[in-house]
């Protein structure tokens, strides 16, 4: 029991330490968050999500990766395009500030609400590596509490999407002015664009 609640605790601050950072999907949670546009479905996706690649990472099936070194390359040219686009729309978001208001005008659907998150998830293809391959290995040093490390790291990442997604409303106050959007979007493209660039060199 006592070895099953370290891997659990393990797991949950090994998920933590890859999923808290400034990256794409953590970006676009936040902003949702703040302006309260289908925040429930958001974290859904990224925590489901997460789930879904930890548990194939702990079931082995990661060595798919490894065995198909092209497929992550081609993921990663994808996502580089899609991030540097949304980079891109960030930006003229930026530079029209009529645009920039607390509620954001007319809130976005929930279809593309669910499909960028979506994108922002599977088009990256550090995900495969980090969440997968990394994670998995890790569990597998654990023998028979590989699943309790896993749960550890999917309630981490429950926790941290469902912070940042709700408890982005305590900023609703400040990104009442349209300059607070600006600056917003602005660290946004700057973000996106970046880590497309990135992508696309490494891939």
């Amino acid at each position: 029991m006592r070895e099953a609640l370290v891997a659990v605790l393990a797991g949950l601050g090994t998920g933590l330490s890859l999923i808290v950072a400034i990256g794409a999907q953590n970006a676009f949670v936040l902003r949702q968050g703040i302006r309260r546009e289908h925040v429930a479905a958001v974290v859904a996706i990224c925590a489901a999500s997460d789930a879904a690649l930890i548990t194939v990472g702990i079931s082995g099936v990661g060595t798919v990766v490894k065995r198909w070194p092209a497929a992550v390359g081609v993921t990663a040219w994808i996502g580089a395009a899609f991030l540097v686009c949304y980079g891109l729309l960030a930006a003229r978001r930026a530079l029209r500030p009529a645009a920039l208001t607390g509620d954001g005008g007319p809130g976005g659907s929930l279809r593309a609400a669910v499909l960028t998150c979506l994108a922002m998830t599977w088009l990256n293809p550090h995900v495969y590596l980090d969440t997968v391959l990394l994670l998995g290995s890790v569990a597998t040093g654990y023998g028979g509490d590989r699943w309790p490390f896993g749960l550890g790291a999917v309630t981490g990442s429950v926790l941290w999407f469902s912070a940042l997604g709700f408890g982005a409303r305590l900023l609703r106050g400040p990104f009442a002015r349209p300059s607070s959007w600006r600056v917003l979007d602005a660290v946004i493209a700057c973000t996106m664009v970046t880590l497309g660039v990135v992508m696309a060199t490494r891939g």
